[in-house]
């Protein structure tokens, strides 16, 4: 969870779930008040695609109050889910997410008018949907959260650096065709005739003189 503060002062709070392996946000919920239901709605969503029926998955969190309650409890007791704390349980913390909430805000959200809790859902569903499906992640080579997640991806970072390739071949045909009439190379022998003319100019006038 994520709070994120409007021009008028008041807050709203973000929660969100990340996928650790494929960076795919898996559910999102933006609520007026820090209340567990929404904690447990989102995790209940996120859970709801993932076939956990044999395998749990294991949900990395820190011990704020909005992770660590009776609610929150309650649904982690049906067995589809198991909670870690990070920096708690664990040695290594929750940084992925919170390397979105970080991508979110500064890239997009802050760059926009945040006026009401209607206004930020609508900019924070767009920028999810983008980072899913559309923004290629350096991680995998150019694939989106979407391709990884689903596995439709691995063709493309062959096809991007095939494509890479004939791009710099083309860049350097183009710069190879671009020259300038009067620099030359010294050893060309069109400059000659420029150099004995400038020599013959200047004797003139030195003659002159």
């Amino acid at each position: 969870m994520t709070v994120i503060r409007l021009l008028d002062g008041t807050r709203v709070y973000l929660h969100a779930v990340i996928d650790n392996f494929s960076r795919r946000i898996l559910a999102w919920k933006l609520a007026a008040r820090l209340e567990p239901q929404t904690t447990c709605a989102v995790l209940s969503t996120a859970a709801a695609g993932l076939g956990l029926a044999t395998n749990p998955a294991t949900v990395v969190a820190d011990s704020g109050v909005e992770n660590v309650n009776g609610e929150v409890d309650a649904l982690l007791a049906l067995g589809q889910l198991r909670r870690v704390l990070a920096q708690v349980e664990v040695t290594f913390s929750n940084s992925i997410i919170e390397a979105w909430w970080r991508s979110l805000k500064h890239n997009w959200l802050f760059l926009n008018t945040l006026d009401s809790l209607a206004a930020v859902e609508r900019l924070v569903a767009f920028y999810v949907e983008q980072h899913n499906a559309v923004m290629p992640h350096s991680a995998f080579r150019g694939q989106t959260p979407d391709e990884i997640y689903s596995g439709t991806g691995t063709a493309v970072p062959d096809h991007l650096a095939a494509a890479r390739c004939v791009a710099r071949e083309q860049r350097l045909q183009r710069n190879r065709a671009l020259h300038c009439g009067t620099c030359l190379p010294e050893s060309s022998p069109s400059t000659i005739p420029v150099i004995s003319s400038v020599l013959q100019l200047h004797a003139a006038n030195s003659r002159r003189s």
